[in-house]
Formats: structure tokens, C-alpha cells, sequence
């Protein structure tokens, strides 16, 4: 007969070696979306590396083709969670502006999973500046991570940072069930009335490739090309277009949303997101940072503590010039607030 002490030992000897089990049988499936995120970007540059910079919960891929390695994707790994996020970057930069927002969904229990666009990050991306299949490549590149983010776990929430966003909203609305919620940051649903005009011209984007020329990636900002490739804002403007068509078809946004976004917002005007929150059914949070900050676009995601590694060069670009030099959000507590608020509800 086996006594209650021994029997109590062995439960426990064996609770212990299900949970190593479980915590084997975990760290495989991490390891195994790792690769495939890793596959990704071995097929589109034709070859990785290992980082230099390494840290803990953190898998980044990185490339000689990539300007540093701040430009590269990464995944930030919630081996506990059953939660999963993807945040996309913005047209002419890189996965390092979705750094803060990455962490802040980190920290409440998500992995993150910010991919690298196409034609996004590289020393050298005249090619795909000027490539007519740009955009049909950011989204085929979206529909790939949001496949295996979906695979992570069961619950999944999508955005991004101005163009990220519309490809986050173009995915949804292209009949997409699996995403549970949807996050924009300067969300590019509209552009500027004369970039918008300038887009509807016949001809537009071939004459955009001529003046384009040879696209320059090195600037002032290391993790952001120095200017928006006339040719690739048109590829944006046709993504916008789509979502507005399908939200004038009668798609609606069915799931909890959420946008942050400036009022003195001139590259991507607020009344883009406006629309679209007419199209959502909610629950909505929308965060709204007063014109009177003069908060450009791109500083929505900007804290000072990215502000300081982004090491801009500021003497290489006039600083007189309204939003030529990035500054810290302001805000940017109060919208970590409004958005770990929302982030309560997965």
C-alpha cells in the first residue's frame, strides 16, 4: 500500500514533469514561429545574420542589407500569453518607431510581432521604391505575418503607425474573422487635398518614377528614409482608396477600436480617421491630441525615450522647418493610458 506521503510525492513529481512537458513543448512553438519569421525576411533580402544586440524575450532578424539593425523586424516573445499583436510601421521608415508601442503591449501580456515592409529599412531600395507591385507586396507581406501571429494564439489585434494602419484596416476589411481588434496610430486613411489631388492626375505615377530618380536612403534619421518616394506615396493613396470603396460597399469595423491622432496632423489629416469611426461600430477609443500642441505626424509615436536613441542628425536638415526635426509626444503618457485601457478588454 503506498502512504499519503509517498502518494502526495509522486503527484507532485508529476505535475512537475507535465509542466516541464508543457514548457518544452512551448519554447518549440516559439522557436518554430521564430524560424518562419526569420524565413520571411531570407527570402525577400536573400540572406540574415545574427544580431549584435540581443535581449531578453526579444527576437530580432537582422542584414547587411538593412542600414543598422535598429531598421530590422523583431518579435517581442510572451511566453505566457495566448494574446498576440502586430504593429506595422509607416511608409519611408522602419520597425524601430513601433519600439514604445511594442513594449507597452509587452508589458500588458501581448507578444508582438512588427514586421519590416518591403522595399523598407535597406541601404539601398531604388528598386523597390519604383516597383509597380509595391503595394500588392506590403499587403501579400501583411497577409504572411497575420497568418502566423494568428497561429500564436488566440486572440489577435492588429494596427500600425500612419500607412501601417491602412494595411492593418485594408486586411480587416478584405474579410479577415480572425482579428479580434484593430489599433491605429496617425492612421493614413487620407492624405493631404493636394496630395489627393495630385494623385487622381492621369499618368501620375510614371511621371512620379522620373522625378523620384535615384532614391536616397541615407539621412539625418538612421531609422527613416529621408523622404517619402513620390511613386510609393501614390501606392499608398490607391491602399486608401480601396478602404474607402469598401467602407462605401457597406464593410463596416465590428471590432473594438482604437486611433490616437493630432489634429495639426497635415500629412494625414485627422478626417480620414473621423470616417472611419463612422464605419465602426464599436466599442471606439479615440484619443485626440488638441491643435494647439502642434504635434506633427510622425511624433505621435515618439517618447524621449525613442527620441534619444533615434540620434537624429539635426544639423542636417533646416530647423526652422515645421517638423524637420522630431520631437517627444507630449502626450504620450496619457495616450499609454487611454491605450492600455483599451487593451483591458482581450
Amino acid at each position: 500500500m503506498v502512504s499519503l506521503k509517498s502518494f502526495v510525492k509522486m503527484l507532485a513529481c508529476c505535475i512537475a514533469l507535465a509542466s516541464a512537458n508543457n514548457a518544452l513543448a512551448q519554447n518549440n512553438e516559439i522557436k518554430e514561429s521564430q524560424a518562419q519569421f526569420k524565413a520571411f525576411y531570407e527570402k525577400e533580402w536573400g540572406q540574415t545574420q545574427p544580431c549584435r544586440e540581443t535581449a531578453l524575450n526579444r527576437f530580432s532578424v537582422c542584414s547587411n542589407v538593412l542600414r543598422n539593425e535598429g531598421n530590422g523586424p523583431f518579435m517581442l516573445t510572451n511566453s505566457a500569453s495566448d494574446k498576440v499583436a502586430v504593429l506595422i510601421h509607416g511608409l519611408s521608415d522602419s520597425p524601430f518607431f513601433m519600439r514604445e508601442i511594442a513594449n507597452i503591449l509587452f508589458e500588458q501580456g501581448f507578444t508582438v510581432v512588427v514586421p519590416l515592409l518591403p522595399g523598407h529599412g535597406k541601404r539601398d531600395a531604388d528598386d523597390d521604391m519604383s516597383d509597380w507591385d509595391l503595394a500588392e507586396r506590403w499587403q501579400s507581406h501583411v497577409d504572411e505575418i497575420i497568418t502566423l501571429a494568428d497561429s500564436m494564439g488566440d486572440t489577435l489585434i492588429v494596427g500600425g503607425f500612419s500607412t501601417g494602419g491602412a494595411l492593418a484596416v485594408e486586411h480587416y476589411l478584405d474579410g479577415a474573422d480572425n482579428i479580434d481588434g484593430l489599433m491605429l496610430f496617425s492612421g493614413a486613411l487620407a492624405l493631404s487635398d493636394n496630395a489627393e489631388g495630385m494623385s487622381r492626375i492621369w499618368g501620375i505615377k510614371l511621371l512620379a518614377k522620373m522625378i523620384d530618380g535615384s532614391y536616397v536612403t541615407h539621412g539625418p534619421n538612421p531609422y527613416k528614409y529621408p523622404n517619402v518616394a513620390g511613386f510609393a506615396g501614390l501606392e499608398l493613396m490607391d491602399l486608401i482608396n480601396t478602404i474607402r470603396e469598401k467602407i462605401e460597399e457597406g464593410n463596416n469595423i465590428e471590432v473594438p477600436l482604437f486611433a490616437a491622432h493630432s489634429q495639426a496632423d497635415v500629412t494625414t489629416p485627422i478626417a480620414g480617421v473621423e470616417g472611419l469611426m463612422d464605419a465602426s461600430k464599436g466599442p471606439n477609443t479615440f484619443f485626440v491630441i488638441d491643435e494647439s500642441y502642434s504635434l506633427c505626424h510622425a511624433d505621435l509615436v515618439v517618447n524621449s525615450t525613442l527620441l534619444n536613441d533615434m540620434n537624429f542628425n539635426a544639423n542636417m536638415v533646416n530647423q526652422q522647418e515645421e517638423c524637420a526635426v522630431p520631437k517627444a509626444n507630449p502626450l504620450f503618457s496619457t495616450m499609454r493610458f487611454m491605450l492600455t485601457d483599451y487593451l483591458n478588454q482581450f
